[in-house]
């Protein structure tokens, strides 16, 4: 669906300093979705940042992130609350029992990484901006395959659906650098 990467490839050691920073793994498939297109926006609405590029800098990103959203005083009655789901009592973000934001897109909506109560399973939340979640026990790479085909992946009526090919849009590394665009193949929609 995405097809060739056009990345900034593989950078363990970028990868390992930010799982340094948040003390546990991340994904593989979501460090495999980013390696290979990342920093990018997907139709026009999706933002994927990158581990190795010192602008869209993914860790920055998620320690800014992370500190913004803790800094919020979350009420006991927040609408889809991820706190039962987690095993938690109080909200936490960038921590192994919390959630981790990884994407956002330009309609206000944050995707969060977090594991159950279990601690096994990744899973996907999404705060839409107006401080309720949604739970998507699937990985990474199913929840954008779902978003990219229009299904709603950050709550009720939500979809983003573009058909034809999923649009790229590269995110400049320097200031001036132009927006480079570009298609994935036919997906016959």
């Amino acid at each position: 669906m995405l097809g060739e990467a056009t990345g900034h490839g593989a950078n363990p050691g970028a990868w390992e300093s930010i799982e340094n920073s948040l003390g546990f793994g991340l994904p593989a498939d979501y460090k495999q979705v980013l390696e290979a297109y990342g920093p990018v926006k997907l139709n026009g609405h999706l933002y994927v940042n990158h581990p190795a590029t010192v602008r869209w800098n993914l860790g920055k990103w998620i320690r800014e992130t992370v500190v913004a959203w803790g800094e919020v005083p979350w009420d006991d009655d927040i609408d889809g609350d991820p706190r039962p789901a987690l095993g938690i009592s109080e909200m936490k973000f960038g921590t192994s029992d919390g959630l981790t934001p990884i994407a956002g897109t330009d309609r206000g909506e944050l995707i969060f990484l977090a594991r159950g109560a279990s601690g096994q399973e990744w899973r996907i939340f999404v705060g839409d901006g107006d401080g309720e979640f949604f739970e998507y026990s699937i990985c990474f790479s199913e929840w954008l395959y779902r978003y990219l085909v229009g299904e709603d992946m950050a709550g009720p009526n939500s979809s983003a659906f573009y058909p034809g090919p999923v649009k790229f849009e590269g995110r400049p590394m320097s200031y001036g650098e132009e927006t480079a665009v570009w298609y994935g193949p036919d997906r016959g929609m």
